[in-house]
């Protein structure tokens, strides 16, 4: 039996706006082979938020966004018609926020299942809410940036202020002498590490034979320390021996000693007794020098004319008993 063409295209265009009203309820948010529930939630901005949205659980698609309308009588808040599937359990208070999906800005409803035993009803109106939209969260995380920005441009303006009063012409001046001052330094540094370096590379044998040197008598130390202890408790034993001797009257007889000295001098300094008058009055100096002057003449007389001491001698009478 064949089936007439009319017949065909009636079957098609049934299937065809069945498939339309299925497609235009699917994108309104309907489902028409599975049962739904119907909630409520009103918004004062739903941020761009759209019918045939998506609405999540725990970033799982449970339903599709509703109608949106304008509640009547109210300052621009709206009402978004909210088709979630019907195997879903809702507590009362969970709460359908408004969040972005993708970094596209396109918007979904997360609900934020509660904790009460009761569950929501067809038709409740659940709790809103609303993440921040990209400029009130730019807003959030520069405002913090800001005021930190304004606070170290006043640091910063304090402190080109301290460091205009602090660094005056003369300040800089002393900088400049400063800095020439280093300079010299750097160049005398470095012309004293090139004749130390000099010095040591002229003088190498000669540092070589002097460490060669040290370090034999470190050994000669080493090998004869049993010797050096010896003599440091000679020492030791000497010291303990002049500590123990009677010294202490020997100095105090050498002071006094020096102390009669010391008045000797004094009295001849002031001219007592004849050593002070030799010293103090030359006159007696001079009559010495004369005595002795004279005797020289006459011991130099007998000797060039002893005749005439002999002479002398003969004209004295003989001894007599």
């Amino acid at each position: 039996m064949k089936i007439k063409k009319e017949v065909k295209i009636g079957i098609i265009t049934t299937i065809a706006i069945a498939c339309f009203l299925y497609g235009f309820n699917f994108l309104k948010g309907k489902n028409l082979f599975s049962s739904q529930r119907e909630f409520f939630a009103i918004y004062n901005d739903i941020d761009g938020l759209a019918e045939a949205n998506p609405i999540l659980i725990s970033g799982k698609r449970v339903g599709m966004v509703g109608k949106i309308n304008f509640l009547p009588d109210t300052k621009g808040q709206v009402v978004v018609n909210l088709i979630i599937q019907d195997d879903i359990a809702i507590p009362y208070n969970s709460v359908a926020k408004v969040v972005s999906s993708d970094i596209l800005g396109s918007k979904a409803v997360n609900i934020l299942l509660g904790s009460s035993p009761n569950q929501a009803l067809k038709g409740d109106t659940l709790i809103s809410s609303q993440e921040d939209n990209l400029k009130q969260a730019v807003n959030k995380t520069i405002a913090p940036l800001q005021l930190k920005a304004q606070a170290l441009l006043s640091s910063l303006d304090s402190l080109m202020i301290a460091f205009k009063q602090v660094f005056n012409e003369n300040t800089q001046k002393n900088l400049s002498k400063s800095f020439e001052s280093i300079k010299d330094a750097i160049a005398s540094l470095e012309t004293t590490s090139f004749r130390l370096d000099t010095l040591v590379r002229t003088e190498k044998g000669k540092i070589s034979n002097i460490l060669t040197k040290i370090n034999k008598i470190a050994t000669t130390l080493a090998d004869n320390s049993d010797k050096l202890g010896n003599v440091i408790n000679n020492f030791s034993n000497i010291s303990d021996s002049i500590a123990k001797s009677n010294l202490t009257s020997a100095i105090n007889n050498a002071d006094v000693t020096l102390k009669q000295a010391s008045d000797i001098f004094t009295k001849i300094n002031k001219g007592e007794g004849t050593m002070g008058m030799l010293v103090n009055n030359d006159s007696l100096y001079k009559k010495l020098d004369k005595t002795a002057d004279d005797l020289d003449k006459l011991l130099k007389d007998v000797r060039l004319n002893p005749n005439r001491y002999i002479n002398i001698r003969n004209k004295r009478k003989p001894y007599k008993d």
